[in-house]
């Protein structure tokens, strides 16, 4: 609940209880605001109440009240169709058989030209009892803006039955190779997990070495919720580091880059040179 709401509860009681006997004289920026206070504590146990609102807003015969009632409409609307298709992700995940915990792992960063590739593993509660359980929003990282991602990250921790963020840095994909480290650390993000998983679904390609039964999932992140959760939390937790290595490293736009070949990036390379967080082996043609 929106703590920071001037309305207040006794307010909120009052007018609900207004609305409800179809009373048409109340402020139109109080209706506004209790329009804004349904949107911010939205519950899927709340819609019949919604509803019955909306019409309510819909007897009066002020336009802009009105319009009050098709806002609350559309955001209902749109509510019920992101929780059908987070269901489906949801499913999609269940799909694979009567496993108690199913992993889904992501990894973020492969083709930087600095700082490490990182990789999360996330275990949800698919057996959800109720509709709040779910977590709404969750898609491909990368079509997610970034304070979306930041706020759905922190839901994701808070609401998954285990999580775990695994990194290998610039070094290690200099001595090993990036194929070896992407392996690595989606292997090394799965058995961090302190719930061991039954079965674990990746994003495109198998995770070997895993001795866990493993299912790759081509285009995952957007059929499977486990594994877009891991794919937001990895995006964040690196676009994180990589702004902390900014302040340390401040020639290279790492805070707008997050690592990736830019022209900035580039023509910074050229002229500064490079520092202790780039990746030797994929600067071959560049310096």
């Amino acid at each position: 609940m929106n703590e920071n709401l001037s309305i207040g509860k006794d307010k909120i009681i009052s007018l609900e209880k207004d609305l409800s006997e179809s009373k048409s004289n109340l402020n139109f920026n109080t209706i506004k605001e209790y329009v804004s206070y349904i949107k911010d504590n939205y519950s899927f146990n709340d819609k019949e109440k919604v509803y019955k609102t909306i019409e309510c807003l819909n007897e009066d015969s002020r336009k802009n009240v009105i319009g009050l009632a098709e806002s609350l409409r559309k955001f209902i609307d749109k509510k019920e169709s992101e929780l059908v298709r987070v269901k489906e992700m949801y499913k999609f995940d269940k799909s694979f058989g009567k496993y108690i915990y199913v992993a889904g792992v992501d990894e973020v960063g492969r083709g930087p030209l600095a700082g490490p590739i990182a990789a999360a593993a996330v275990v949800l509660k698919l057996n959800y009892e109720k509709d709040e359980e779910i977590i709404l929003g969750v898609k491909d990282s990368k079509k997610l803006s970034a304070k979306n991602r930041e706020l759905l990250s922190k839901l994701i921790k808070e609401k998954a039955v285990s999580y775990n963020i695994a990194l290998l840095n610039s070094s290690e994909i200099d001595d090993r190779g990036i194929a070896w480290c992407n392996n690595e650390v989606l292997r090394r993000a799965v058995l961090g997990l302190k719930v061991a998983p039954d079965i674990v679904l990746s994003d495109g390609y198998a995770v070997k070495n895993l001795n866990i039964h493993n299912e790759f999932i081509i285009k995952g992140d957007a059929k499977s919720a486990s594994i877009a959760c891991a794919s937001i939390i990895a995006k964040v937790y690196r676009d994180n580091l990589m702004r902390e290595y900014s302040n340390m490293y401040t020639h290279y736009g790492f805070e707008n880059n997050a690592g990736y070949g830019t022209e900035e990036h580039i023509q910074a390379i050229k002229k500064f040179g490079t520092c202790r967080i780039h990746r030797m082996s994929f600067l071959k043609n560049i310096i």
